[in-house]
């Protein structure tokens, strides 16, 4: 296979991730990206603790604890304690958390649906099951083997 196409590939989501990163943040909704998605894991999933959000995210338990912590600080988590290790707990998301969380998503979704206005919707089909399929492949690698 052609090299260069990976080098475009890479291109194009290096100027992906910059592009969605200017248009669809919004410092007065009070949510970051990984907070955004954070709130989005416990959304689907319920309840979590560190270490299962730093599995899903490919994130050190440090850095997921960061940012959960940031998350519990503006009240849009709460800690639920394990009965069985005093030391451990999981994170579930408050109806303020729920709320904000909806209100980030809309104001991306709505920048989102502007930016995207002169694309047909088989044509969204096709990006939307091409953006499912990158992050799924990301998603399956080991950091060790690359």
């Amino acid at each position: 296979m052609d090299e260069k196409i990976f080098e475009d590939v890479q291109l194009e989501l290096a100027a992906l991730v910059r592009n969605i990163t200017s248009v669809t943040s919004d410092k007065t909704l009070g949510l970051d990206r990984s907070g955004y998605l954070i709130l989005n894991h416990l959304m689907e999933n319920g309840a979590a603790g560190t270490k299962a959000i730093a599995h899903h995210f490919r994130l050190d338990i440090s850095t997921a604890s960061r940012q959960a912590r940031a998350l519990e600080e503006k009240g849009y988590v709460y800690r639920i304690p394990n009965p069985e290790d005093k030391r451990a707990y999981a994170f579930d998301i408050t109806q303020t958390g729920s709320a904000q969380f909806e209100a980030y998503k809309q104001f991306k979704v709505g920048r989102i649906q502007k930016l995207l206005t002169g694309w047909s919707e088989a044509e969204l089909h096709q990006f939307s099951k091409l953006l499912q399929k990158s992050n799924a492949s990301f998603k399956t690698y080991d950091r060790g083997e690359l």
